[in-house]
């Protein structure tokens, strides 16, 4: 579901901490056209991983991140895969290919 994997995706760069009102569903739904009932079942789905939680006449709010505890220095990471991408543009790879070849290294080194 991609509101949640946008919301996991939020939670590991930081940009959602613990404590953070999420949008309402009536907020995302104007805001992306997106169902209402959709929002809602993703926010159950959050709810259910224990990421946030829901308080009567508040909100939904995050109670959880999914940020590496103590570390947060991943520049040196960063740099390295800023400068990767930088060559694979200069090669003529275009966002899709480098998705692609991303995606299918990823399934590659972690296999279940």
């Amino acid at each position: 579901m991609q509101l949640v994997n946008q919301t996991k995706q939020a939670l590991r760069l930081g940009l959602l901490r613990p404590g953070d009102r999420l949008p309402t569903a009536k907020e995302v739904m104007t805001a992306t056209a997106m169902n209402p009932n959709t929002v809602l079942k993703a926010y159950r789905e959050l709810e259910r991983e224990g990421l946030v939680e829901g308080r009567r006449g508040l909100g939904t709010f995050v109670v959880r991140t999914l940020g590496r505890a103590g570390t947060g220095d991943d520049g040196p990471l960063r740099d390295g895969l800023a400068a990767w991408l930088a060559g694979a543009e200069a090669a003529g790879l275009e966002r899709e290919d480098v998705e692609a070849l991303v995606k299918a290294v990823l399934d590659e080194h972690y296999r279940t």
